[in-house]
This record gives C-alpha cells, structure tokens and sequence, in this order.
C-alpha cells in the first residue's frame, strides 16, 4: 500500500469512528435506551481493534516511509483524537445512568402547585399551568423510590411515579401528573 493509501485509511477510520459514535451516544443521551448503550459498547470494543490495527499500520509505514513520516504521524494523532473523545461519551453515559430524567406534565384540569419530587435526590417544581410540562434531573441515590407531591385547588396530593429505582438504572421518562399511580417500575 502507498503512503497516501495509508494516509486515506487513517484519516476514513479517524472520521467515520467519530461520526458513527457520537451518533450513538446522541441516540443514546436522547432515548437512554439500553440497546443503544450495549451497541455502544459493542461499537467501542469493534472500532478500538479496527483502530489499533490501521494505527499500527501506518506507524510501521511511517518507520520505513522517512519522506512522508510526519504526514503519516500526523494521521496517527488524528486518529488518537478519538480516545478521549470516547471517554468523555463514556463519562456522560456514567452520568446518565445515574439519573432520571423525567419530563412532568400537568394533565389534570387546573394549575398545581408547590410540586416537590420525593425519594432518590429529590426536586422541585414551583408551578405548572395545565398542559405544561418541566424535565427534573434527579440523581439516583442507592435504592428509592420517586413520587410527586402536590398543590391542586388547594388540596395535597401525592402519586407514584418509579416504585423501585436504583443505581445505574438512569432513564429518561415522561410522567402525566394526573392524581392516578402510574407505578412504572
């Protein structure tokens, strides 16, 4: 093979590893899905052997090719690039996995009011006119539970919203506040 053939290969491999996996992760951190997770997974272990053995290729090219050495180093680099990119994708799904993402909808017929999230980390929502909706970030905390607890009319009123959550079960849900249990978990 040339060196411009080797320089292609690097440079087609650095490009498409970064696109095709920060597709996933953005599949992921949008859905929290856990096949996307796993696939994630799988594509890393594939690309990082695919990788290591075209940057093995072109670093002995580059030991025989003195003339073009930088130019193929170079290569090299980029394709390097993409490890802590992955750790950085990595750390954020670490992140997510420790957290439920659940979007609040109001789908009673009145405002609510004082909307405290109970268990796990907790959270808060002021208010939210009928048919609003509010996304809480809240950090799973070992073993809990996640209810809402609520102003309607003046009335408390309390529901379930995950009966059971737990560390790295991170998901993004969506949750009707409607004064019925939805226990989903």
């Amino acid at each position: 093979m040339t060196t411009e053939q080797h320089i292609k290969i690097g440079r087609l491999t650095a490009l498409v590893s970064f696109l095709l996996g920060t597709i996933i992760f953005g599949l992921y951190f949008l859905t929290s899905s856990l096949d996307l997770a796993l696939l994630g997974l799988g594509f890393i272990v594939l690309v990082g052997l695919i990788n290591s053995g075209i940057l093995i290729l072109i670093v002995l090219k580059a030991n025989k090719d003195k003339n073009n050495e930088i130019k193929l180093l170079k290569i090299g680099g980029l394709m390097l690039l993409n490890i802590p990119i992955m750790f950085f994708y990595c750390w954020i799904v670490i992140v997510l996995l420790g957290t439920m993402r659940i979007t609040f909808t109001n789908a009673t017929q009145t405002t609510l009011t004082d909307i405290t999230i109970v268990g796990c980390g907790g959270g808060h929502i002021d208010k939210l006119e009928i048919g609003q909706s509010k996304t809480v970030w809240i950090d799973i905390k070992g073993d809990c539970s996640i209810n809402v607890d609520y102003l309607s009319n003046g009335q408390r009123k309390k529901e379930t919203v995950a009966g059971y959550v737990t560390s790295s079960m991170g998901q993004k849900i969506n949750h009707n506040i409607d004064g019925k249990d939805k226990d989903i978990f």
